[in-house]
């Protein structure tokens, strides 16, 4: 028989990854233990059934490689400011820096690929030379 005059002993546990929390009489502290010791290797001796469904494609994308993407796809056939070629990469899911864009576009057009207009600040980027079909 218990005796519920002793107040209950309180225990944390943690196993792996899981923390488990006992309070109980004195009496029963072994037995309780034991429970969830059995209980958790039981559990990791199952195979995890985990549920299947399709992973997102990977998106690692560079700024300069999008910019190089628009200018195959022929999207500077007409000129573009930095704000244009900016917002068109944020309305297909990429929110690069206006920096980062901006750099991009000067280094693509060091390499040959796009030629700019206009003044500082005002710049229009417009393919050199067309992409190859």
């Amino acid at each position: 028989m218990t005796d519920n005059t002793q107040p209950p002993i309180r225990l944390k546990m943690k196993v792996g990854n899981l923390e488990f929390e006992i309070e109980c009489q004195q009496d029963q502290l072994e037995e309780s233990v034991q429970r969830i010791l059995s209980t958790v290797t039981q559990y990791a001796k199952e195979p995890m059934i985990i549920p299947e469904r399709p992973l997102p494609a990977p998106r690692a994308e560079t700024c300069k490689g999008l910019i190089q993407d628009l200018w195959q796809e022929g999207y500077f056939s007409t000129p573009h400011g930095l704000g244009d070629v900016h917002s068109e990469m944020a309305r297909r899911g990429f929110h690069y820096d206006r920096t980062a864009v901006a750099h991009a576009l000067v280094d693509l057009m060091k390499e040959g690929l796009l030629t700019r207009e206009g003044r500082p600040r005002r710049y229009r980027y417009a393919q050199k030379r067309p992409p190859r079909t």
